[in-house]
C-alpha cells in the first residue's frame, strides 16, 4: 500500500490547498511538516477523575500514543465522558449509567468521523465505557483496537465496592457497628482501576477480548503495573498494521465471534449486563445475536471460574495465573470456541492461543471440565406470562433453581430499599421493583443498593427479586432483571399486586405470575402509567428513542 492508501480518511482533511485553514489549526496543537503525510491514528480515551475505574487512563493513553508515533503514524488524543455506578449507585443518577454508553458511543463516532482519523485506538475503565466504545468501532468500522484499563488491586481481606454496599445490608441488621462499616468504607477501594470481581467491567472486558478486538491478556491486567503500559503501546502499534492490512472491526465482529464472547462470558460466571451490551454491540457490526444464542450456547458451556461475586476469588487473582488465555485455550481444546476468528493481532485465535501455557497444576479458581462450578450457563433465559419478550436471571445453582413466593411491589429503587432496610422484607417475599426499566426509569438502573443490602440481611437465599431494571455485576442471590416488556409500556410486572404468588423456574426457563388471566386482563384494563418529572435532556430524547432490553436496550432513530 502507498502511504497515500492508508490515509484513506485523513488525506480529505490535510491535503490540497483548499484544506490550508485545517493544517493551520492543527500545526497550532502540534503538528509538524512530516505529520501531515502519516496516517491519523485517534486515542479514545475514556479518562476523568471521578472514578478510580478512570482516574488512570490518561497516563495510558500517552503510551498508546507512543505506541502509534513509534510504528509511523500520528496520533491524536481526545477524551470523552464517563459515569461512575458505584457513586451513583441507588440513587437518580443512576439513570444516566446506561444512558452513558450512547453518549459515549456517539461522542467517540462524532470525533473520529469528523476529524477523518484513519484508525482508533478506544481505552475505556468503567462498565459502559467498554461496549460504548466497541460500539463506536463497530459503527466506523476503521482499523480499531480496544485497550481495557485494567482491574484494582483488592483492599484488606480481599474486599471490594461490592463488600461495601454489603456491610450497608448488615449494619440495618446489627451485624456489624458503624466502626466496622466505616473500616470497610476507607479500605475497599484502594486505588485506581475496575472493580475487581466478574462484575460488569472484567466480564465487558474479557469478552471483548474473546471477540478479537483487544491484545492478547488486556482483560486480565491490573490497572497499575508494567503489563498495562506495555499493552497500551502494543495497542498503538497494533493499529498501524491494521492500517496497512486493511483490517477493520466488522471482519472481526462475526457471528462467531459474538458466540466466542458468550462462550467465554459463561464460562467466567460474568455479569448479566453482558446480555445487554454483547445484543447491543452485535446490532452496531449488523450481527444477528438476540436472547436465544445465550441459551443456545450456554446449553453446552459449564461455569468455570470460582470468581467474585458468586465465588470466591477476584480478577487479581485471575491475573496471578495466567488470566483468560488458558481458559480460551482449554475452552478451543473442548471445541467451545471458533479457533478461525480473526483478530486484532492480524492472526486468528487459535495462532494467539497456540504457545499459551496451561495455569499451574495447583490452581483453585478456574476448574477442570469434569467439575465445573455449574454444568451449563448461569445466565438464564427466563419466559412466561410475566416476561412474555423474556427476562435475564444470574442463577449459578448456589441459590437453588426453584423460587416460589408472595409478591412485594415497589415502583421504584428507593422505595424497595427502604423496605429491606426497615425489615419489612422478609423469607419468601418476591420482590418487584418495576418502572426501573429503559422508558420507565428512564434509563434502566442497576439495583446493587437493594441486592447487597438483601445479602447483608443474610436473606440471599430466602428472598428473590425481580425487576425490569438491571443489576450490577456484583448482584448475587436469586436475581431475575431485564423483565420485558417493562412496566412503563404496560408489560405484565406493571399488574402485580402485593400477595400474588410468583413461580421462577430456572431449571425449565419459566417465570410466571400466578393469576387468573380473567384478573390479570381486568388490572391491564385499570392501568395507567404513572406520570414522569423528565420532559427534556438526555434522559428524556433516551426514552423517546431507546428499545426493550430484550433488544439490547440501543437507541434507535425512525427511518428517514
Amino acid at each position: 500500500m502507498t502511504k497515500k492508501s492508508l490515509r484513506k480518511y485523513s488525506k480529505k482533511i490535510v491535503d490540497g490547498l483548499e484544506q490550508a485553514p485545517s493544517r493551520a489549526m492543527l500545526r497550532a496543537v502540534g503538528f509538524k511538516e512530516g505529520d501531515f503525510k502519516l496516517p491519523q491514528v485517534g486515542i479514545a480515551s475514556t479518562w476523568s477523575n471521578i472514578t478510580p475505574c478512570n482516574m488512570h487512563l490518561d497516563k495510558l493513553a500517552v503510551e498508546a500514543s507512543n505506541g502509534v508515533e513509534s510504528s509511523g503514524a500520528k496520533a491524536v488524543i481526545f477524551n470523552t465522558i464517563t459515569v461512575s455506578d458505584g457513586i451513583t449507585m441507588g440513587t437518580s443518577g443512576m439513570r444516566y449509567s446506561l444512558v452513558s454508553r450512547e453518549i459515549i458511543a456517539d461522542s467517540i463516532e462524532a470525533v473520529t468521523a469528523a476529524q477523518g482519523f484513519d484508525g482508533l485506538v478506544t481505552i475505556g475503565g468503567c462498565d459502559k465505557n467498554m461496549p460504548a466504545c466497541a460500539m463506536a468501532m463497530a459503527r466506523l468500522n476503521r482499523p480499531s483496537v480496544f485497550v481495557y484499563g485494567g482491574t484494582i488491586k483488592p483492599g484488606p481481606k480481599k474486599r471490594d465496592i461490592v463488600s461495601v454496599f454489603e456491610a450497608v445490608g448488615a449494619i440495618s441488621s446489627g451485624k456489624i457497628s458503624e466502626k466496622e462499616l466505616l473500616e470497610v468504607e476507607k479500605t475497599a477501594i484502594p486505588g485506581p482501576g475496575a472493580c475487581g470481581g466478574m462484575y460488569t467491567a472484567n466480564t465487558m472486558a474479557s469478552a471483548i477480548e474473546a471477540m478479537g478486538l483487544s491484545l492478547g491478556n488486556s482483560s486480565a491486567q491490573e490497572a497499575v503495573s508494567e503489563n498495562k503500559l506495555i499493552d497500551c503501546r502494543k495497542a498503538g502499534e497494533a493499529v498501524m498494521n491494521l492500517i496497512e492490512k486493511d483490517i477493520k472491526p466488522r471482519d472481526i465482529m462475526t457471528k462467531k465471534a459474538f458466540e466466542n464472547a458468550i462462550t467465554v462470558v459463561i464460562a467466567l460466571g460474568g455479569s448479566t449486563n453482558a446480555v445487554l451490551h454483547i445484543i447491543a454491540m452485535a446490532k452496531e457490526a449488523n450481527i444477528d445475536i438476540g436472547l436465544e444464542d445465550f441459551t443456545r450456547i450456554g446449553k453446552d458451556v459449564p461455569v468455570l471460574a470460582d470468581v467474585k461475586p458468586s465465588g470466591k476469588y477476584l480478577m487479581s487473582d485471575l491475573i496471578e495465573i495466567g488470566g483468560i488465555q488458558p481458559l480460551m485455550k482449554r475452552l478451543l481444546s473442548e471445541g467451545l470456541l471458533h479457533g478461525d476468528c480473526l483478530t486484532v493481532t492480524g492472526m486468528t485465535l487459535e495462532e494467539n492461543l497456540k504457545n499459551v501455557n496451561d495455569y499451574p497444576p495447583d490452581q483453585k479458581i478456574i476448574m477442570d471440565f469434569d467439575i465445573p462450578i455449574k454444568e451449563d450457563s448461569h445466565l438464564n433465559v427466563l419466559y412466561g406470562n410475566l416476561a412474555p419478550e423474556g427476562a435475564v436471571a444470574k442463577i449459578t445453582g448456589k441459590e437453588g433453581l426453584f423460587f416460589k413466593g408472595k409478591a412485594r411491589c415497589f415502583n421504584s429503587e428507593e422505595l424497595a430499599l427502604a423496605a429491606i432496610l426497615k425489615n419489612q422484607v422478609h423469607a419468601g417475599d418476591v420482590i418487584i421493583i418495576r418502572y426501573e426499566g429503559p422508558k420507565g426509569g428512564p434509563g434502566m438502573r442497576e439495583m446493587l443498593s437493594p441486592t447487597g443490602a438483601i445479602i447483608g440481611k443474610g436473606l440471599g437465599s430466602d428472598v428473590a427479586l425481580i425487576t425490569d431494571g438491571r443489576f450490577s455485576g456484583g448482584s448475587h442471590g436469586f436475581v431475575v432483571g431485564h423483565v420485558s416488556p417493562e412496566a412503563a409500556v404496560g408489560g405484565p410486572l406493571a399488574l402485580v399486586e402485593d400477595g400474588d404468588e410468583i413461580r421462577i423456574d430456572a431449571k425449565n426457563k419459566c417465570i410466571d405470575l400466578l393469576v387468573e388471566q380473567d384478573i390479570i386482563v381486568r388490572r391491564k384494563d385499570k392501568w395507567a402509567r404513572p406520570g414522569s418529572d423528565i420532559t427534556r435532556g438526555a434522559l428524556a430524547k433516551y426514552r423517546a428513542t431507546v428499545t426493550s432490553a430484550s433488544q439490547g436496550a440501543t437507541t434507535e432513530a425512525d427511518s428517514w
